[in-house]
């Protein structure tokens, strides 16, 4: 079975290495710069697979899709995170204006790519209104990686996007050293935020107690291997975001999709106190002003 995956950052090797453990797999890989890697060629080779796993940044995608993306009836498996900051939809919304519906999957859940990259286990869940489709990618991986499926695809986009959000807030929390019980009812009460936010949106609540939900959040709000836990730190010692950024060298996608989560919030009068904290933070606000604010809700 050859798998084209596009992009080729730590995520995107990451899971080139996973898939690549499958014997029953020929693995490609592209990006917008040529790397040193196995089995990389050129995106049009890519485009030629039926099966592509799309590993670019949620605020690149349109527009790479818009310069390279001819479709054929290629199956794609997004395996970005976050909400498009200047239009405010979602993945799926945008992946479906280029791919019929059926033909995608969107796979999410605790998964840091340092720890793919080891062969350390992990369970993922992949999520498409297309169940034989989901099957199909699920069958791809290897015995490490433990899959499950889900049609909830909005629940799945909701909570790999907003559980960025939150792990910035977590990061400020522990750079201001208020311990460890401050972090978990934080964390907590992001949950039940992330939530409500998308069962506005019609995503099931079973999705958010499960790998997708609780089980990246709690991974990603914990741990300095996640990018926007160490922007949260950053900004609590009152560094400049840019400064940050360019440490990271990464892209934090929870800085880009805060911005979009709360202009939403707004327009559908849902209840974000968390992500409007992390907003305006990142806008000049005193991370302890901030803190007192929430307690304060």
């Amino acid at each position: 079975m050859k798998i084209g995956i596009i992009g080729a950052g730590k995520w995107g090797q990451a899971l080139q290495y996973a898939l690549s453990k499958n014997p029953k797999n020929e693995v490609y890989i592209t990006s917008r710069t040529a790397k040193e890697l196995p089995n990389f060629v050129p995106v049009s080779e890519i485009l030629s697979m039926e099966y592509l796993v799309f590993a670019i940044s949620a605020q690149n995608a349109r527009a790479w899709l818009e310069e390279h993306f001819v479709y054929h009836d290629q199956k794609i498996l997004v395996a970005a995170k976050g909400i498009e900051v200047g239009s405010g939809k979602f993945l799926n919304a945008i992946f479906t204006e280029f791919v019929p519906a059926d033909h995608m999957a969107y796979i999410s859940g605790p998964s840091f790519a340092a720890e793919v990259i080891q062969g350390l286990p992990c369970a993922l869940v992949i999520s498409s209104t297309n169940t034989k489709l989901s099957k199909k990618f699920a069958s791809f991986f290897p015995d490490f990686i433990k899959i499950y499926t889900s049609k909830d695809v909005v629940g799945a986009e909701v909570s790999g996007s907003y559980k960025n959000v939150i792990a910035i807030a977590s990061g400020i929390c522990d750079g201001l050293g208020l311990g460890n019980n401050a972090r978990a009812s934080l964390i907590s009460r992001g949950l039940v935020e992330m939530m409500r936010f998308g069962r506005h949106f019609g995503a099931k609540k079973s999705t958010f107690v499960g790998l997708g939900g609780a089980g990246d959040l709690f991974l990603t709000a914990s741990s300095e291997l996640s990018r926007n836990y160490r922007v949260g730190i950053g900004l609590a010692k009152a560094q400049p975001l840019d400064e940050i950024l360019q440490e990271l060298g990464e892209v934090a996608e929870g800085v880009y999709t805060v911005e979009a989560i709360v202009k939403i919030a707004k327009e559908e009068d849902i209840y974000a106190p968390i992500a409007s904290e992390v907003y305006a933070i990142l806008h000049g606000k005193s991370a302890h002003e901030s803190l007192q604010d929430l307690l304060g809700e």
